[in-house]
């Protein structure tokens, strides 16, 4: 038996989230199904971050165990033939058989899209959050510098959340305006990039809805401070919705 490491790319429009629900079609389902296809081995892959319905990858990561004498290397060749059009295996690779992508020292980077734009563009919608509000980027940005370093997020999860301890590391926040017209008021495509060592549920997504309330004047930035320190998810902004959310990449 070996274990294959997969990099996984999906648009996660048409799927009730990462993790295997019943009577829902999910990426995990999706890989499992590929894969017992291939190898006529009834396997479950390990996920490294169970996503949300709507959410997408370019670089989710997936392990198995196989008997198969396929290299390593070929299984992303040999898989993409049986999975859907909107999941597709970017790399495989052979990793020690203790490996496991949850219970590893990891960097994780996500990236949230906004069109501040005064009319959607219908392509888009899928893939971001259309704000129509005029954002103010230097108070989002000002705002997201709170948010950096080792915190107890409790204020930035979902109530539902079942971690056992709210406490994580912000490496980074960065938000970059893409398409801003000179003269316009409206921002064009916004990307808020946040790098961390692990996230809580919905905390990406939570973080993103607070920045758009600084952005919008709802809040002042200072005020993200004070969420922090209140551990109390109604302090701090609305969730975003989840289709402009994307799991970029996850660094071991």
């Amino acid at each position: 038996m070996k274990r294959i490491k997969l990099t996984v790319s999906y648009d996660g429009t048409n799927y009730s989230g990462w993790q295997i629900q019943p009577n829902a079609p999910t990426i995990e389902a999706e890989l499992d199904k590929a894969i017992a296809s291939l190898t006529g081995e009834n396997v479950h892959v390990i996920g490294a971050s169970r996503t949300d319905a709507g959410v997408h990858g370019k670089g989710n990561v997936a392990v198995f165990d196989t008997g198969s004498t396929i290299p390593a290397d070929r299984f992303s060749y040999a898989l993409n033939r049986y999975l859907p059009e909107d999941i597709q295996i970017q790399k495989s690779e052979e990793v020690d058989k203790d490996f496991h992508p949850r219970h590893c020292d990891t960097k994780k980077t996500y990236e949230y899209k906004i069109s501040n734009t005064e009319f959607y563009l219908p392509q888009e919608r899928r893939y971001s959050w259309h704000v129509q509000a005029k954002l103010d980027l230097e108070k989002m940005q000002e705002a997201a510098n709170y948010l950096i370093g080792e915190h107890d997020f409790k204020s930035f999860a979902s109530v539902h959340t079942q971690a056992e301890t709210t406490i994580r590391t912000i490496y980074s926040i960065e938000l970059i305006s893409k398409d801003k017209k000179e003269g316009k008021d409206y921002q064009g495509e916004i990307i808020i990039r946040v790098k961390g060592n692990g996230f809580l549920y919905n905390m990406v997504r939570i973080i993103a809805g607070t920045l758009v309330g600084v952005g919008k004047g709802r809040f002042e930035p200072q005020y993200v401070k004070e969420m922090l320190e209140a551990l109390d998810r109604t302090k701090a902004g609305e969730t975003a919705p989840p289709q402009g959310l994307t799991l970029v990449e996850i660094q071991y």
